[in-house]
């Protein structure tokens, strides 16, 4: 499948095994290296905003009062994905809420994801940061708006995806890093890295995504 969506959720806390939600949703979807469209939406879970969470994000509670139903933002947005693949900077965390509020919703959530932040480590060792804002900088990528602002967010992450596949191609010689690729490439330790790229070079078919073991927390994105 040549569909990738990236995401990203603004949340009241880190953690929806301790009750938090989200409070905001942005999905980019890419088709072949492309922007071809976008989803975002503020959502109503119940559930109060600690002063410090709009602070960091701008997001009060008077406006997800405003907002539609978690769940049917959710509907939505799982309608939009589809069966695409999934990409996010710090997968582990969005993969969490976007399981959690699929449940919510009485919904499944088994799209894979892989994560931009354990791509940019394994490629990019001598980044200063793997923060998604220090390697906009780095790259000299466009920044889209407001960090810690769900659509801003998600489209620095697919800037940071392009590069990250632009960069297997040309400078690796990857035909295709496609998500099931760059999911075994996650889960490469850096000792296995080069004989994985190599393959990967000699042959588009010549990898193996059992050549690095990946774990299935790494397939799902747990950093």
């Amino acid at each position: 499948m040549s569909r990738i969506a990236v995401i990203d959720f603004e949340t009241t806390g880190i953690s929806p095994g301790q009750g938090d939600r989200a409070t905001e949703v942005a999905i980019v979807l890419l088709e072949r290296g492309q922007v071809v469209d976008r989803f975002q939406s503020l959502m109503n879970a119940g559930v109060h905003i600690p002063a410090f969470i709009t602070q960091l994000t701008g997001i009060t509670n008077a406006m997800v009062r405003a907002a539609p139903p978690a769940a049917a933002v959710m509907a939505d947005a799982a309608h939009f994905v589809g069966a695409a693949p999934m990409v996010a900077h710090n997968a582990s965390f969005d993969r969490r809420y976007w399981v959690a509020e699929l449940a919510h919703a009485g919904m499944p959530a088994p799209q894979p994801f892989a994560c931009t932040v354990l791509l940019s480590r394994r490629l990019y060792p001598e980044a200063p940061s793997h923060k998604l804002g220090h390697l906009v900088d780095f790259f000299h990528l466009p920044r889209t708006g407001r960090a810690h602002r769900a659509l801003a967010d998600a489209e620095m992450a697919a800037e940071l995806l392009q590069r990250i596949q632009h960069d297997l191609r040309t400078r690796h010689g990857v035909a295709e890093p496609d998500h099931r690729f760059l999911c075994a490439l996650q889960a490469c330790t850096r000792a296995a890295l080069p004989k994985f790229l190599a393959r990967a070079t000699a042959s588009p078919s010549g990898w193996s995504a059992t050549a690095c073991k990946p774990t299935a927390a790494q397939i799902g994105g747990a950093p």
